[in-house]
């Protein structure tokens, strides 16, 4: 466990192997654990960086300041802390948000982009996303944070092999500070790239879930628009893809990278 002090918070993260480096940027209420079935996979080969976004693990936890594009530029200062001129930015949920943005604002570092069950524009998913965003911030003020964890983590393994991914999930879910869970999600929500997906023109990787919360068309809608992107669906897997489906996910993504 190391930390970097950038773009005034502290920055928590774990960095393995040496080489082109991979730079892993977790879910919404999750942490830098969430890739724990790739560090060890890709750092044979790569310098795999994993962080802790503000708000999440061990990461400073402001009171008001958060959002993509906040989370953006703390990424950015991160890497230019460690001298690290480019990466390939892979971003899962909120992570893919953060890293859809770095390429839009700084593309000059993002060597590749990969984007794993997440999207451009959180702010235009239409019915899907008022319902997320309606039904999420009420379950939060009647039910809970702990209530909260239970659910999405039931509903990402559910499957009775899945306990363990459950129970651990939950865990780092719970273990949020409730008010830096609250304002990341709804900043997230009204966060978008419009028009800018059109202009990135980084080699891109986007991967989903057959079971994810939004369906393989929202993928495939959005990777149409992009200049340089493919889609690879995963499936017998729900949102937590690096999770869930660690093997298949780790495949895709190399075979990504083999052919740079």
């Amino acid at each position: 466990m190391s930390k970097i002090h950038a773009n005034d918070i502290e920055l928590d993260y774990e960095d393995h192997g040496t080489g082109k480096v991979l730079l892993l940027l977790h879910g919404l209420g999750s942490t830098k654990k969430d890739w724990d079935a790739q560090v060890p996979f890709f750092s044979k080969t790569y310098r795999v960086i994993t962080l802790d976004l503000r708000g999440h693990g061990d990461s400073s936890k402001p009171k008001d300041a958060y959002g993509v594009g906040l989370m953006t530029e703390d990424v950015k200062a991160f890497l230019d802390q460690l001298k690290i001129k480019k990466a390939t930015f892979v971003g899962f949920s909120m992570g893919g948000a953060v890293a859809f943005q770095m390429a839009a604002s700084h593309p000059e570092y993002v060597e590749n982009l990969v984007i794993v069950n997440s999207g451009p524009d959180f702010n235009d998913m239409g019915p899907i996303g008022e319902e997320l965003l309606n039904s999420r911030v009420q379950f939060l003020e009647t039910k809970g944070l702990d209530q909260l964890a239970k659910e999405i983590s039931f509903n990402m393994f559910p499957e009775a092999h899945q306990v363990a991914l459950r129970n651990a999930f939950e865990k780092r879910c719970k273990n949020n500070d409730y008010n830096a869970y609250f304002k990341s999600f709804v900043t997230l929500m009204d966060w978008g790239l419009g028009d800018q997906l059109e202009a990135i023109p980084t080699r891109t990787l986007v991967v989903g879930s057959d079971m994810d919360y939004t369906p393989v068309a929202f993928k495939q809608a959005y990777v149409s628009r992009m200049q340089n992107a493919s889609l690879s669906i995963i499936k017998n897997s729900r949102h937590g893809v690096v999770i869930d489906q660690p093997e298949a996910f780790n495949r895709e993504l190399k075979k990504f990278l083999d052919n740079e």
